[in-house]
């Protein structure tokens, strides 16, 4: 069939020999959560294998689902709280998880200042904060949260962190003594920082930022220049924005001596990372391994036959810290099978197939399906694509 192919030189597997699937994908973004698409691709391996066991383990990169999927497997309950969104003046509740007995918190940025909070025509990161998520770390820790781990993916903002180190105590001042409004175009007159007024309990607190990029704070790689036209910049805001942030990383290495130009995820959310190391001594990590760690999932691969995970696009950034990579690295340390159902994918299906990689692979959109009908119909189609594609690799 066209929307799968298994990876030339492969035998293919025998349907008696497959007891065990662990099903486990990322979202679909703008169409299926982690858990639906796990849910839509167990029907989709019942439908081909009656009997077989399935065990689903939902995933996540850091980014939108974080607090879903970790919530229930760390046996977190999941807490409301209403915070500062994105934009001037917005207030939006945000979803956490948190275990009183591990004393345990789980945030998501993109809850508090995500890019989803913001309709696409008042997209604007000069003015977006992240304010928001200092509440939310902030009400982690009225909780007495000693350990913290904080999705920052789908921001809305290039500010930094600037807005939650603010929310934590922080002062942001220009060359007058002037208090800065909030995001990110306003750090190109930042001249002065105050941590007097930071909030003490953070430093005895662990958080660990789950990334699902690498990138620098500033430069061609940087959070303005890779990350700010998706959020509404155009390309003078770009260099206005990367202007700012590299006067906001000058004065934290004069204020605080903290270098943050070489660290890998400190651009980040349009720099929530630099802002993580730089007042909370956060640790980054990429979101995939936070969660795989997190949720003990080497153990599900070792007990299982065959691995079917899948998101909504597979590109050229697959293989660099996005839940695909993650799952690979574990299959092919076990040595198990590993196949994939993806919404789409971007560039040559042959470099995600081999040892290493995928056993096989199924996209949803396809010469009859277009990208629009695939997120209208995605539950179906993965399961039927599951089906499909199990249907094409196993041999009696």
């Amino acid at each position: 069939m066209e929307s799968s192919r298994y990876h030339t030189g492969q035998v293919q597997l025998r349907r008696s020999s497959i007891r065990t699937i662990l099903v486990a994908p990322d979202s679909f973004k703008g169409s299926l959560t982690a858990r639906e698409a796990a849910a839509a691709m167990s029907l989709g391996v019942l439908d081909e294998i009656p009997g077989v066991d399935v065990s689903t383990h939902p995933l996540s990169d850091g980014g939108e689902g974080l607090v879903d999927v970790l919530t229930p497997a760390l046996g977190c309950t999941v807490v409301e709280t209403e915070v500062q969104g994105p934009l001037p003046g917005q207030r939006v509740v945000a979803r956490w998880g948190y275990s009183a007995a591990a004393r345990l918190a789980i945030l998501e940025m993109a809850q508090s200042s995500g890019l989803m909070l913001v309709p696409p025509e008042r997209r604007d990161p000069k003015t977006t904060t992240t304010f928001g998520v200092g509440e939310l770390l902030l009400a982690a820790i009225d909780r007495a949260a000693k350990e913290i781990i904080l999705g920052i993916g789908g921001s809305a903002t290039n500010d930094g962190g600037s807005g939650m180190a603010e929310a934590l105590g922080v002062r942001f001042m220009d060359g007058s003594g002037t208090p800065l409004g909030r995001g990110g175009g306003a750090l190109l007159n930042l001249d002065k920082i105050d941590v007097r007024g930071l909030d003490s309990r953070i430093f005895r607190t662990k958080i660990t930022a789950a990334c699902d990029v690498s990138n620098p704070l500033t430069g061609p790689r940087g959070a303005s220049a890779v990350y700010g036209p998706q959020k509404g910049a155009s390309k003078e805001d770009v260099a206005l924005l990367d202007r700012a942030l590299q006067n906001y990383g000058d004065v934290i290495r004069t204020s605080l001596g903290i270098d943050l130009r070489e660290i890998p995820g400190s651009g980040a959310a349009g720099g929530l990372g630099a802002g993580l190391v730089a007042f909370c001594h956060g640790i980054l990590k990429p979101g995939i391994d936070v969660v795989l760690e997190a949720t003990k999932f080497e153990e599900k691969v070792m007990r299982a036959d065959l691995i079917l995970t899948g998101e909504g696009k597979l590109d050229s950034q697959t293989r660099f810290g996005k839940t695909l990579s993650g799952v690979m690295r574990y299959a092919t340390a076990h040595g198990k099978p590993l196949i994939a159902v993806v919404g789409i994918v971007e560039g040559d299906e042959e470099e995600f197939l081999g040892p290493d990689g995928l056993y096989s692979l199924a996209s949803l959109v396809d010469r009859s399906t277009s990208k629009m009908m695939a997120m209208e119909n995605a539950e179906r189609l993965v399961r039927k694509r599951t089906a499909d594609l199990l249907r094409s690799i196993l041999e009696e």
